[in-house]
C-alpha cells in the first residue's frame, strides 16, 4: 500500500522575473512580491455583426448567437484572441457545415500588445505598481454570404 503524498513545502525555490525598464536596463523581482492582474484587451470597434469570442462561455451558446446573427445580416466577423483562436476557427467551420457551402470564410491574423499589471503584495513596502507588455496572437473571420 502507497503512503500518501505529503505536500508541497512552501520552501520551494522560485526563479525571479526579470523585466526590462523604460531605460533600457533590467528589473529584477520576486514574483512572489506581486500580484499580476491582467486587464482587458483593447478590442476593435463594435458592430452589431461582431462576435468576440472566449473561452469561458458555452460553445453551443456562441454558435447559436453566430446563427442569429447571420440569419439577420449577409455577413459576420468573429473575433478570438490567443486560446479562443481554435474556437473562432471552430465555429466559423461549423457555420459553413451547416449551410452545406452556401457560406464563404476569409480570414486574417494579427498580433495584439496586451498590458499586465503587477501590484505589490504589501503596500507598505517600497515595490511600486510595474506594467509589462506582451504580444498574444489574434484571429479575424470573415463569414459571409458571396454575391449572386
Amino acid at each position: 500500500m502507497a503512503e500518501p503524498r505529503s505536500p508541497v513545502s512552501a520552501s520551494v525555490p522560485h526563479s525571479p522575473m526579470v523585466l526590462p525598464t523604460p531605460e533600457g536596463s533590467t528589473l529584477e523581482m520576486d514574483p512572489v512580491e506581486y500580484t499580476l492582474r491582467k486587464r482587458l484587451p483593447r478590442k476593435l470597434p463594435k458592430r452589431r455583426n461582431d462576435v468576440y469570442v472566449n473561452m469561458k462561455t458555452d460553445f453551443k451558446a456562441q454558435l447559436a448567437r453566430c446563427q442569429k446573427l447571420l440569419d439577420a445580416h449577409r455577413e459576420i466577423c468573429i473575433h478570438g484572441l490567443g486560446l479562443a483562436i481554435n474556437r473562432a476557427i471552430n465555429i466559423a467551420l461549423q457555420l459553413q457545415t451547416s449551410s452545406q457551402g452556401a457560406l464563404q470564410v476569409a480570414a486574417n491574423t494579427s498580433t495584439v500588445e496586451l498590458i499586465d499589471d503587477l501590484e505589490p503584495e504589501d503596500p507598505d513596502e517600497a515595490g511600486e505598481p510595474l506594467t509589462r507588455t506582451r504580444n498574444n496572437s489574434a484571429i479575424h473571420i470573415k463569414v459571409f454570404y458571396p454575391n449572386p
